[in-house]
């Protein structure tokens, strides 16, 4: 019965840890996609065609990418701290 309980606890706290990180990769992918999009939607409005599709692509990888490295940093400085304490 001790062991269930510390395997539980161990679960728990294993999934605590990831779970942060679980949705960037969704996040990051779902902001170019929706960049992509946008970008894709004005060219047809404005008849840009290529030019906007590409420059919202890029804005979108570049502020999706900015994101997720921001986040994962500010995640291991929060988990260091913690740990300090």
């Amino acid at each position: 019965m001790i062991n269930d309980d510390e395997n539980k606890s161990n679960l728990i706290k294993s999934y605590s840890d990831i779970a942060p990180y679980i949705g960037l990769g969704t996040q990051l992918a779902i902001t170019i996609v929706v960049m992509f999009f946008l970008g894709r939607w004005l060219d047809q409005k404005l008849d840009w065609t290529p030019i906007l599709t590409i420059t919202f692509s890029f804005i979108g990888g570049f502020g999706g990418i900015y994101n997720f490295i921001k986040t994962v940093l500010d995640l291991n400085e929060r988990k260091k701290s913690k740990k300090n304490n």
